[in-house]
């Protein structure tokens, strides 16, 4: 078990960095574009040239670029003010080289961010009263000029000596023909969701250098070669069985013209044995790269056909193309071979469980960006917000107050309200992120986790992570928390309770709902309209086939009583990209429902069965004993 959290613990933290990587480059990608057009046109080699043009990309790629990741960088750490400080240290960086400083700016912007954090905590409260604006600016000024001097002097001088280094093995690596080799690590990096880190990290600081020189570089290629998934999806055209079979001709379109590599994944993490495939089909793509010197001339962003084409400079279309084709072709027969010869049947439960875990692997609960985080010593308070209070967030709070209470730390208050009732001494929000913009202006002094779904989430494991390493031991005390009403019975009749329901839209399911608890006498005929529109703006899909819509917290007024109604579409009903087999339509006031929901929640929670068990009840009455006791 020590192993299996390790492991987790270790991908978390690989992820956050390789988020933060990306992060600064990711927003950039349009310069890079900017100046893989320019240097594409005009360069000596390029379409068509024009040396008076060509001196415009110079200048990008040398300071512009590092100077916006430098930025970005600072940025994360510390808003704009952190952003400023880093763009100033990196100016340094940047003087002191002649080569692209990318890996200078991904060091110096951050740092500088740092930096001038730590001045503020510090000096913040020492400030006298209308000089804040002067101490801030020179401050910021003087601080910058220090590390701008530091970088020129010092780091400057160590990453040239890294890229020395670097230089030195990938020229090895290419002197004996051993960079395909790299593909045994990119490609299982992929499934792991750390595609961006790794092209924009690795890839695209070391291309844009043999760019610079050579005109374009094998380098922008090797991640973002759409070959190998391509290939896969095309066996499982062919030789799929069930829903994998039918939705490949579309992650085909997504992924080959979109360009969102994605797609594929969740198809590899149902049969990781189609790594086989993947990684020769990368090795073969790199091996032609290298065979015909092919390349780019800057990144292909994202990794469409299309894209890769237009980052294509003049003389390389055939070594490219054939990059492509060759690992499409290596991918899609062993992928074929892997298909044809297996032995389950990649039911649509089997994709469906794969792509939960792409989903869990890939949106991971989100620390906000630009705040101090509640060390572990200090986590007495945690709130989950939805938009309304009564379902979401309900059900979230339920589910990991369970988790902290058999963890040993029911000590920790674990409550849940609406994003405007969020109380002022609130230490960790817990919110979706699509409600990230509200959930920040309404608590600006908590520190904020995002997520896509309140039930599967890895907001436990972040937080009890944090915990246990400030070394906080297990207690007995029971947390404070509002303990909701006796169960009132007409809460949930057997009536209220539908089954074998037909599929049918998701907002044709969600008026159903409604109407049932408007026939119940629970809401007025308004509410359902709220119930829409709640819908538009958050999805109200929790995880584990249940969906469970709810008008918005201004809809109250129309509630007159609190009451569930429970619709189950055995062949489910779409909510985004999600299945729901269970909709549960909700009316709540004060707490009367949440015994319901919390049931609900340790339900889901626990039982790994319990989506199959609601999904393919027969009577309405099992449904409700599992709601109800």
């Amino acid at each position: 078990m020590s192993e299996t959290t390790n492991s987790t613990t270790l991908q978390e933290k690989v992820q956050v960095f390789g988020r933060f990587l990306s992060g600064m480059v990711m927003p950039n990608i349009g310069a890079f574009i900017a100046w893989g057009l320019l240097t594409a046109l005009f360069i000596p080699t390029g379409w068509t040239p024009n040396a008076y043009l060509a001196k415009a990309s110079g200048p990008m790629v040398q300071w512009l670029i590092p100077l916006l990741i430098g930025y970005s960088g600072g940025r994360a750490i510390y808003g704009h003010r952190g952003g400023v400080v880093g763009a100033i240290a990196t100016a340094g960086v940047i003087a002191g080289a002649d080569i692209p400083m990318f890996l200078g700016a991904m060091i110096m912007g951050p740092f500088g961010g740092w930096c001038i954090k730590k001045f503020d905590d510090a000096f913040e409260e020492s400030i006298p009263a209308g000089f804040e604006m002067l101490v801030n600016n020179f401050s910021a000024g003087i601080l910058g000029a220090i590390l701008a001097v530091i970088a020129y002097m010092v780091i400057g001088p160590v990453v040239l000596a890294l890229n020395n280094v670097l230089r030195t093995a990938v020229e090895f690596l290419v002197n004996v023909n051993l960079i395909p080799l790299v593909s045994i690590l990119v490609e299982p990096g992929k499934i792991l969701f750390l595609n961006n880190a790794i092209n924009h990290g690795i890839f695209t600081p070391i291309g844009v250098q043999e760019s610079q020189t050579f005109g374009k570089s094998l380098f922008f290629l090797i991640e973002a070669n759409p070959g190998p998934g391509f290939g896969m999806l095309l066996a499982f055209c062919l030789f799929g069985k069930g829903a994998a079979k039918g939705s490949a001709p579309g992650a085909i379109i997504i992924h080959f013209l979109g360009g969102i590599h994605e797609i594929y994944f969740p198809y590899v993490l149902m049969k990781p044995l189609l790594l086989i495939a993947l990684i020769p089909a990368g090795m073969t793509g790199v091996f032609t790269l290298h065979l015909l010197n092919g390349g780019l001339i800057a990144p292909a962003s994202p990794g469409s056909i299309f894209a890769v084409l237009a980052m294509t400079p003049k003389g390389a279309y055939f070594a490219n193309i054939a990059a492509v084709t060759a690992a499409t072709v290596v991918s899609f027969i062993i992928s074929s071979i892997i298909l044809k010869s297996s032995k389950d049947t990649d039911s649509e439960g089997s994709l469906e469980t794969a792509q939960t875990s792409m989903k869990a692997m890939k949106n991971r609960g989100k620390i906000s960006e630009n705040e101090t985080v509640i060390n572990g010593a200090q986590i007495k308070k945690i709130i989950y917000a939805c938009d309304a209070g009564m379902g979401s967030s309900a059900m979230g709070a339920s589910a990991l107050r369970n988790k902290f209470k058999k963890a040993g730390y029911p000590q920790i208050s674990i409550t849940n309200c609406a994003i405007e009732n969020i109380p002022a001494d609130a230490q960790i929000v817990v919110s979706h992120e699509k409600l990230a913009e509200r959930a920040k202006k309404a608590s600006p002094q908590a520190e904020h986790i995002f997520v896509t779904d309140f039930l599967q989430n890895n907001v436990f494991d972040i937080l009890i992570d944090r915990i246990k390493s400030a070394g906080i031991t297990q207690s007995n005390v029971s947390a404070d928390t509002p303990k909701p009403s006796n169960f009132n019975k007409n809460l949930l009749k057997l009536s209220n309770i539908k089954i074998g329901l037909t599929s049918v839209s998701r907002d044709e399911a969600i008026k159903m709902a409604g109407q049932i608890l408007v026939d119940g006498g629970y809401v007025d005929k308004a509410y359902i309209k709220a119930m829409l529109h709640r819908e538009e703006q958050v999805s109200t899909y929790i995880g584990k086939g249940v969906a469970i819509p709810h008008g918005e917290n201004s809809a109250k007024s129309d509630i007159k009583a609190s009451g569930l109604s429970v619709l189950q579409f055995p062949q489910g009903v779409k909510f985004d990209d999600e299945t729901a087999y269970i909709v549960i339509g909700i009316a709540g006031i004060g707490n009367e429902h949440l015994t319901i929901l919390a049931n609900i929640a340790t339900m889901l929670d626990e039982n790994e069965h319990a989506a199959d068990m609601l999904k393919n009840a027969k009577t309405a009455q099992e449904i409700f004993d599992l709601f109800t006791k």
